[in-house]
């Protein structure tokens, strides 16, 4: 028998812990009856036209007809299949999808639960990288500052550790160096000083180190930061004259939202090691990617171990790699390109009311991401509450008020996101 939102909300509170939240403070949860398209409907019957994606992967919308149909069609063949020693056909097209479409010489493709696990796993595909030349000293990273890669513990030590939202585990988290955050921002030149810190740390440290990562072009959670196509490729440069692998987190940017397939393309680059995830299965179900090339996967191979030394369970899920193939369809049949500008056009002249207003610290879009970046933090609970009485879903967090939409989100719901944005700015920040 279903609930009724009163019990649902009741047996919520007493048994969920939900992301990012405290027990003994009663912030707002919305229960969802359905989804579709480009809106949720609450059980209370309000409708709200969702700004975040779920968290940036629901790219299609929800609820697609074909994302459900190749569901449904490996449904009836089988779930799932452990991948140790079995492979299947939504697999094997996957990968092979991805390394068409990910830079050269990017090659081999290994699968796992979700973008933090990605992170882990080029981690330790990097480690074992370097102990398989003969560099076992090598096992730690550089990371630049204002970054996020993830909750895992590998992952959480690659964030902000000063103003990142997991520093209570500084001490238990491996020792990792950190670069400034990129000072030139996106579309502007970078000056060879820009990049002197990050040379610096590289010389001082190069002997203990695996690899460098980064997010390319927006650095997200972490703040929402859009920087040079300049540095990235000066990166690449200084990974190569210091023998650094270069591993890139596309998991918040791959698949389009940017305004390129992978934001690599816009510095013409390719990492040694590239994760995936988030829009990967179109939002539908957990599934990521750690990319690399041949040599190194060879190498690891015929290190110590003669193996990689990691194995998840639910590796290769037939169910996510079938969904992810039917996505990646889609949106390759798609315009695509023409809906991200549309999205950035419409984000651009949405927001601009913003620019100027009280308590704005600065509004920026790239690709289909909008920010409005505040100078104090916002309360969320308040925050939501004031958008989803006006039709809309976000989820700002700190200082940050922004919304990566689906991409088939269309003028008048953007016009509605971006005019519910700007009026809580408004009402928090009164003239």
């Amino acid at each position: 028998m279903a609930l009724s939102p009163e019990e649902l909300l009741k047996r919520d509170a007493a048994h969920l812990w939900h992301p990012y939240s405290s027990v003994i403070r009663s912030d707002p949860v919305y229960p969802v009856r359905s989804a579709c398209g480009c809106e949720i409907e609450l059980m209370d019957g309000r409708r709200l036209v969702d700004g975040m994606a779920s968290w940036w992967c629901v790219i299609h919308g929800y609820n697609h007809p074909q994302l459900n149909a190749a569901l449904r069609a490996q449904l009836d063949r089988f779930a799932h299949i452990m991948f140790g020693g079995f492979t299947h056909e939504p697999a094997v097209q996957l990968a092979a999808r991805l390394v068409q479409l990910t830079p050269e010489p990017l090659s081999r493709v290994f699968f796992c639960d979700s973008g933090s696990v990605a992170v882990e796993v080029a981690l330790k595909m990097a480690v074992q990288y370097q102990q398989a030349r003969g560099y076992p000293e090598r096992q730690r990273f550089i990371s630049l500052r204002s970054g996020y890669h993830g909750d895992t513990l590998g992952a959480m030590s690659l964030c902000d550790p000063i103003t990142g939202m997991h520093r209570l585990f500084a001490g238990i988290l491996p020792k990792q160096y950190f670069a400034p955050a990129p000072p030139c921002a996106f579309g502007e030149p970078c000056a060879p000083e820009d990049l002197a810190p990050l040379e610096a740390l590289i010389q001082r440290h190069r002997r203990e180190i695996a690899g460098l990562i980064l997010e390319p072009i927006v650095q997200g959670a972490g703040g929402m930061r859009f920087y040079s196509a300049d540095y990235l490729r000066a990166v690449r440069d200084l990974c190569n004259a210091y023998d650094l692998l270069l591993i890139a987190d596309e998991i918040a940017t791959g698949f389009g939202r940017t305004g390129r397939w992978f934001a690599c393309e816009h510095a013409g680059i390719a990492p040694d090691i590239l994760t995936l995830g988030k829009a990967l299965t179109g939002g539908y179900l957990s599934l990521a990617a750690t990319l690399t090339t041949e040599p190194i996967a060879r190498t690891i191979s015929g290190g110590e171990a003669g193996a990689f030394m990691h194995g998840p369970t639910f590796m290769g899920n037939p169910l996510a790699c079938a969904v992810a193939n039917a996505s990646i369809e889609l949106l390759l049949a798609s315009d695509w390109q023409a809906s991200i500008q549309r999205i950035q056009r419409g984000l651009m002249q949405g927001l601009a009311p913003c620019r100027g207003l009280p308590g704005v610290a600065d509004v920026r879009v790239l690709g289909a991401i909008g920010v409005i970046e505040l100078e104090k933090p916002v309360c969320l609970a308040e925050v939501q509450r004031q958008l989803v009485e006006q039709g809309v879903w976000l989820r700002p967090f700190g200082r940050l008020l922004y919304t990566m939409p689906p991409y088939l989100i269309t003028e008048d719901q953007l016009a509605r996101i971006c005019a519910a944005m700007c009026r809580v700015v408004a009402d928090q920040y009164p003239r």
